[in-house]
Parts: C-alpha cells; structure tokens; sequence
C-alpha cells in the first residue's frame, strides 16, 4: 500500500505543544475574566441547519460559508461565528434560562476566506454575550471586560475603540444613503485595511454612492479627538437625527460608565471610523487595537445586536457581546516576542536515574501533585545527563534530582535549569520547600 502524504488543508494548521500551550493560558484568562463578571459557559454545535446561519452576517459571510448535504439529505452548515447559534439557542431555551442572559463560549469556528496575517479558515473565538437587556449598562459592562481582559493578558496599553451604529445610521440618512447602509458600512468597515480611495471606490461600486456622498461619509470617518471634544465636533458636523442623537447619547454613557469604574483616560476612545462588517449589529460597536502592533487589526471586537434573536422566536431578545480573536492575538504575541518558548505544561521535571527506586520516583511525584505542584516524571532509568537534556529541550524551569546518595540521606535538589543554580532541601518537604522566595531566588 502506498503511503499518504501526511499534509493539512490550505487555511488549516496544526498546533504543536508551543504553540498550543499558550493558546490555552490565553483561554484559561478569558474563561477567567469572564467568569469574574458572572458569565456562564455553554456549548453548541460545530453543524447547525443552513438556514439558521445563511443571511444572518451579510453577503461575504454567506460566500464563505463551508455548507453541505449530510448523509440524510439535510443542508447543513459550520458555523462561522458563535453570535448566530446563541441568537438560537437563546431563542430555543429562554424559558429554561431566563433573562437576562449572560454566557461565554469559547470554540472553533469556519470561514472560507482567503489566508492572512494571523487569521486562518478554522480558527478559534473566545465570545461573551449578555442577551435580554438594551440598557447601557450592558454596553459598558462589555466594554469593561475587553478592557481588563487585554490587560489580563499583559498588553496595558490596549486601546478599546468604540463607535455606534445608531450614529453612522444617521449620517447616511443625512446623506440620502439609508436604504443602502449594509454595502456601505461593509465598505466603510475597511477603511483601516485598503485605504479611502479604495473604501469610495467600493461605496460607489457596490452601494451607487455619489462621488459627493462617499466625500461626506470620508469627512465624518476622519472626525478625531477626545471625549468630549469628539462628541461635540460629531454634533456640529452630524446635525443628529434621532437616530443618530441616540447613538452620540449612548456614546456618552458609555465613556461616562467606564470612567465611573476607575479606567484610565485614553484607554476606551471613540472611533467614527469603525463600521463592523457584519449586518446584524445595530448600536455600540467595538474593536481593540494594540499600541505595540497596531496594523495586526483589531484582536477583539463586538457589539450590540438587537433584532439578531427576532429571526427565531416573537419574543424580544436584545443583546451585546464581544469576541477575543485568539489566533491573531497569538501573532501579535509571537512578533512582540511575548510568548514563552516551552513544551513543559508542569513546572517541575524528576529524573529517574536510580532503577531500583521507581515506586519511591513515582510516590515523590504524587505528593508534589496532591500539593499543587506539577511534576512529569521521567518514563526511563537514563543517565542523568541525558534526561536533563531532554528536560532543558521541553522548557521545564526546574529539575528535582534524587540520586542514590539524596535517597540516603532523606534530601533532593531543586535545579534551576535556566541558571543552573542548585539548592538541597529535605525531601519530606520539598512541596513547602518551592517556595515563591525560592523559586525567585533559583530564577534569578
């Protein structure tokens, strides 16, 4: 039989154990942060029927779709975000859940869009949401969590950008363009991506935008400045509808709410120029650029979908929520230099190198673990040499070596295998024994 070549999918990856170590500790500080804000965890699945996702994020959302017949004859399709099955799934167990809703899901998703810079075709969301409020305060509530979820992470200098849809609404009513605001605000949407030629271009293409109108819609998204500068500069030059007036009010709130909640200045902004390119949005919209790498994009991003629930039940299902974009945040991490190179998911490496003593090796190990220490012990009677060099390769911060002459003696020693500096503790307390103060000492 010939062999396969072993190969994977163009816009598909493998994830070997450094990269997917830190995958998983960006996870475990999502699930983290979330939960700090009384979020819960739910599931869905991979497959939903075609017609629950078709015509749900917009045109180019439905051309990337991944859909098929199953083998019952069914059409069926891969979700290629968590917002549309939680609009179902909200609309399918609201009696059990009750409202207000709040939920994170973190899973893959699939979209068969062309290969970028940190972005592939399955790729993993991280999504909050709280459905069955409009109020503001949901607004802000996710504003804050995206804000102390990137600092969580270690990027202080995040800058969470938001803007309104209720406000870009009335701006293109003003400019006679509210029959055609999803080609628009598409259009408008990769203004950061492919510049304002390209973005007038595309409005005149796509939405029949006047070259008059398409100006106007430049000039609003080039509006700059600071809180309150900004909203009175947005006043002056919008005129609000009420559409429009209710968008710069909630704006406001939500600049006023997270400042009330002690954010620093300049940490939250607003941003004229974010459209979301999906078409369910239809109020606070948000993305988070990084002040280290800005061109990455945006490695979080959301905001308020109102009606999305309306397609599957009568009953009024508002919500808001936000999505961390794990795989390009990843990226961003990896560029910066921010990521640790290691295979080791245990702190602490234990070397077998006496044959006679496994139970002992293994019974060292299971103390360590029980308090709260991991351990990965060494599965052959090597030279000492050899397996420390194995340890070194996976990235373990520490060895605990006990040899013929520690068993003896009722001792072992903690290795820094970054420093090299040893120090021999009694072994019946070695747990208590790696310290903080120790394992500082031993790092340093």
């Amino acid at each position: 039989m010939a062999l396969i070549e072993p190969r994977t999918l163009k816009g598909f990856r493998d994830y070997l154990p450094e990269a997917q170590i830190p995958r998983e500790w960006l996870i475990d500080t999502a699930r983290r942060v979330y939960r700090s804000y009384g979020f819960l965890p739910i599931d869905t699945p991979a497959l939903e029927y075609e017609e629950i996702l078709t015509g749900k994020g917009g045109e180019e959302s439905d051309k990337q779709m991944y859909r098929f017949e199953d083998h019952g004859g069914r059409r069926v399709a891969l979700r290629f975000d968590l917002t549309v099955p939680l609009a179902r799934f909200v609309a399918q167990h609201s009696n059990q859940l009750g409202m207000p809703f709040k939920r994170y899901h973190i899973a893959a998703v699939w979209r068969g869009e062309n290969t970028q810079r940190g972005r592939y075709r399955e790729f993993m969301q991280c999504d909050f949401d709280t459905i069955g409020t409009e109020s503001v305060a949901a607004d802000i509530e996710t504003v804050l969590v995206v804000h102390d979820l990137m600092r969580a992470i270690g990027f202080e200098g995040a800058v969470v950008r938001i803007n309104n849809r209720r406000l870009l609404a009335g701006v293109l009513e003003r400019v006679d363009l509210k029959d055609r605001s999803a080609a628009v605000l598409r259009a408008l949407d990769k203004l950061d991506k492919i510049g304002p030629l390209k973005v007038a271009e595309e409005m005149q293409r796509t939405a029949q935008a006047s070259p008059q109108q398409t100006q106007r819609l430049l000039e609003f998204a080039s509006l700059t400045g600071r809180g309150s500068e900004l909203l009175e500069k947005l006043e002056a030059f919008c005129n609000p509808t009420e559409s429009g007036g209710r968008g710069l009010q909630e704006l406001e709130r939500i600049l006023e709410g997270v400042h009330a909640a002690g954010v620093a200045e300049g940490a939250v902004q607003i941003d004229v120029a974010i459209a979301r390119g999906l078409d369910y949005y239809t109020g606070t919209v948000l993305e988070t650029s990084l002040a280290e790498l800005p061109e990455i994009g945006s490695v979080c991003s959301g905001g308020r979908y109102d009606d999305l629930a309306n397609l599957y039940t009568k009953e009024r299902l508002p919500g808001i929520g936000a999505s961390l974009g794990l795989d390009r945040l990843l990226t961003a991490m990896e560029e910066l230099g921010r990521l640790p190179i290691s295979r080791a998911p245990a702190p602490v490496f234990l070397p077998w190198f006496d044959e006679t003593r496994l139970g002992g090796y293994l019974a060292f190990a299971r103390n360590l673990r029980a308090a709260g220490i991991g351990v990965e012990l060494y599965p052959e009677p090597k030279k000492l040499k050899a397996q420390l060099q194995y340890a070194d390769r996976r990235g373990f911060p520490y060895a605990i070596i006990i040899g013929s002459d520690e068993w003896t003696s009722g001792t072992c020693q903690v290795k820094s295998l970054k420093t090299g500096e040893s120090a021999v503790v009694p072994r019946h307390d070695a747990a208590g024994a790696l310290s903080p103060e120790l394992l500082a000492r031993l790092r340093a």
